[in-house]
């Protein structure tokens, strides 16, 4: 299968390329689609057939379920049982980064919740995503357009690295804005809970809904997730990353980093424009300011990425306090660094 990719522009989109991608999906086959947060891997909800070629495509988990996305709110009453007022009140950060589980209705076949009664809703902000949805008039199923386990991918080129010969089409519509997946929210029983942190963050919602909580295992390492999809490896680059945090840790990484060239490991550095100039002699990329951590969230999955094509052995990466959105961006490091992270 060849890939084909068709980039569209954001300020004149073209209409073709969407009724492609909604006409494919139609058909059951798989479309990789931008969205805000990352670039999905589309396939009709409601098609038991096209959702496990998800699965067989990412190579992901069968007990891992699939997020739906929809293009309006009222596309939501035929896909769940019930929406409660903390749901609604919800509905205010809608279109946006944000998941909500639900109880499913009967039209979500066992493959989408991996056999749950529970299903996940997203209505995406991004133009293209929706209008693609839109035009297909389906709810469609998208995680990460990538093979399950690496960074997820944030642009069509990294989609196309990973998927090319496997799905028809690739949509390009350039860089995602967030770059870090959906805040995901489990309104299916008395306690609104946070299930995966994103751009949402734990403190947004409190001014929304005052009694969400965090999921215990985001909290504690030794319980198991309420969300069968954290458990699994995720974000990981291909070398061993080491992430360190606190005040001291620009000049340990430059230290390690020393020490380890000297051994002949070919080491990448992950830190902050602030200190950028002092790691001239190693592979380095910028995270941005150490003040601006949206522009990490938007940064981080494609950094790995390009150290993956530097060929680095080692990633040695500078990480930030656990609050607000550095809680979603240290979920992430915290995976792709295998837990291997230290506190100076």
């Amino acid at each position: 299968m060849e890939t084909e990719v068709l980039k569209v522009d954001r300020d004149n989109i073209d209409q073709k390329i969407i009724k492609k991608a909604a006409n494919l999906l139609k058909d059951g086959k798989l479309v990789a689609i931008p969205t805000e947060t990352v670039y999905g891997l589309g396939a009709n909800g409601l098609d038991d057939l096209a959702c496990r070629k998800i699965f067989e495509t990412k190579n992901r988990p069968a007990d891992n379920p699939l997020i739906l996305h929809i293009s309006n709110i009222d596309m939501l009453y035929n896909l769940v049982e019930g929406v409660s007022d903390e749901a609604r009140k919800l509905f205010d950060l809608w279109p946006g980064p944000l998941t909500m589980i639900f109880k499913k209705s009967k039209l979500i076949p066992d493959t989408v919740t991996a056999g749950g009664d529970t299903v996940a809703i997203r209505f995406p902000v991004d133009k293209i995503a929706r209008e693609i949805i839109s035009e297909a008039n389906l709810p469609i199923a998208a995680p990460s357009a990538n093979i399950s386990g690496r960074p997820s991918p944030t642009n069509a080129v990294d989609c196309f690295f990973d998927l090319n010969g496997k799905i028809p089409l690739i949509v390009d519509g350039g860089e995602s804005k967030i770059g870090i997946e959906s805040t995901v929210i489990d309104l299916s029983e008395d306690v609104p809970t946070i299930l995966r942190p994103g751009f949402y963050t734990l403190e947004m919602l409190r001014e929304i809904l005052p009694n969400v909580r965090l999921d215990d295992a985001l909290v504690d390492d030794n319980v198991v997730p309420k969300s069968p999809g954290q458990k699994y490896k995720h974000y990981a680059p291909k070398a061993r990353m080491q992430v360190y945090v606190g005040k001291r840790a620009s000049d340990f990484i430059y230290k390690k980093a020393k020490s380890y060239k000297n051994q002949g490991i070919h080491v990448g550095v992950l830190v902050f424009e602030e200190d950028i100039d002092r790691f001239d002699e190693f592979d380095r990329i910028s995270f941005g300011s150490r003040n601006d951590l949206n522009q990490m969230s938007h940064t981080l999955f494609s950094s790995l990425r390009q150290m993956d094509k530097l060929g680095v052995d080692l990633i040695l990466a500078e990480g930030v306090m656990d609050n607000n959105l550095g809680k979603s961006i240290m979920n992430r490091m915290k995976k792709s660094a295998a837990g291997n992270i230290e506190y100076l």
